[in-house]
C-alpha cells in the first residue's frame, strides 16, 4: 500500500467545499475523533480527524421541504436512494472505489480537501468505514451518480457535530468534469431534504477556504447564509487557511426554500 495511504480513509466534497478524510489504523479499527482539532476544517474543506484513545460521540437529526424520491426507512440501517432530475444519490459500494479514486484525487479536486486515500484500496476502506459510521448514526455519505449511469462521480457527506444530529456539517466533492453542470445544485437539494426531513437536523453548516471561490459560490447559490470567517481554521499542506462559515437552518428550508430549475430560490 502506498505510504500516503496508510491509516487513512476518505470523505469528500466538490473542490472548494469542505471534504474530510477520516483515519483508522491498519487493522481497520476506527479511530475516535479528537475534539477541537485545529486541522479540522469544515465540510467543505475537510472531515474530522480521528485518533486512538480520544473520545468522540455521534451527533445529529434533521427536516425540510419536498424531494423527488426519499425512502423513509431508518437511514442507519441503509441509506435511502435519493432521486432528482438527472442525478441519483445512493449508498457507496466497494465497487465505487476505482471511479472515486480516479475522479477525486486529481489536483484540482483535492486542492481544498484533506488528502484523499492514495489508492483504490484506500477508498475501499473509506467506504467500509462510512458504512460503520452510518450504522452508528453519526455519519452519512452518498455516492453521486447520473440518472443514466450507476458510476460514482462524487460524494456528499453529512456528519453529526453534536449529540442527536441537531447540528450537522456537510461536504461534497465532484469530479472536475462535472463542475458547472448543475449536478451539485441538484444533489445539494436532495441532501438538504434528507438532512432536514429524514435525519432531523436543525442547523446545517459548511466551511470553505476563503481561497475557494468555486466552493463559496456554490454555497451562496443554493441559499446558504455566510455567518463569518473562521481564522486559520484549516490546515492543508503545512499552511493554515481562513474559512468561511455557511449555514442553512431548518426554518429557512421550510419557510423560504422553493426549488426550481436546479436551484433554491429564497423569498
Amino acid at each position: 500500500m502506498p505510504a500516503n495511504d496508510r491509516g487513512r480513509a476518505f470523505a469528500a466534497v466538490p473542490s472548494g467545499h469542505v471534504v474530510r478524510f477520516e483515519r483508522f489504523d491498519l487493522a481497520g479499527r476506527d479511530l475516535v475523533a479528537r475534539a477541537a482539532r485545529p486541522e479540522g476544517g469544515g465540510l467543505v474543506d475537510k472531515f474530522p480527524v480521528r485518533r486512538p484513545h480520544d473520545v468522540g460521540a455521534p451527533r445529529a437529526t434533521v427536516s425540510a421541504p419536498v424531494s423527488t424520491a426519499v425512502v423513509t426507512t431508518d437511514w442507519r440501517d441503509a441509506l435511502p436512494v435519493l432521486s432528482g432530475t438527472s442525478v441519483t444519490l445512493r449508498e457507496m459500494r466497494a465497487s465505487d472505489a476505482p471511479s472515486l479514486f480516479a475522479l477525486l484525487t486529481t489536483e484540482e479536486v483535492a486542492r481544498f480537501i484533506s488528502p484523499p486515500p492514495g489508492s483504490v484500496e484506500g477508498f475501499e476502506r473509506f467506504i467500509a468505514w462510512a458504512a460503520r459510521q452510518r450504522a452508528a448514526g453519526a455519519y452519512a455519505c452518498f455516492a453521486v451518480t447520473l440518472a443514466d449511469s450507476d458510476t460514482a462521480v462524487g460524494i456528499f457527506q453529512l456528519r453529526s457535530t453534536e449529540p442527536g444530529f441537531v447540528t450537522a456539517e456537510w461536504g461534497f466533492a465532484l469530479g472536475s468534469a462535472f463542475w458547472g453542470t448543475g449536478l451539485f445544485e441538484k444533489g445539494a437539494r436532495l441532501v438538504m431534504e434528507f438532512a432536514f426531513e429524514t435525519v432531523g437536523v436543525h442547523r446545517l453548516e459548511a466551511r470553505a477556504s476563503t481561497r475557494n471561490g468555486r466552493g463559496n459560490g456554490a454555497l451562496r447559490k443554493i441559499g446558504a447564509v455566510q455567518e463569518g470567517i473562521l481564522r486559520k481554521s484549516f490546515l492543508r499542506d503545512g499552511e493554515y487557511h481562513d474559512q468561511m462559515l455557511w449555514t442553512v437552518l431548518d426554518e429557512d428550508w421550510r419557510a423560504k426554500a422553493i426549488w426550481g430549475g436546479g436551484r433554491m430560490i429564497l423569498h
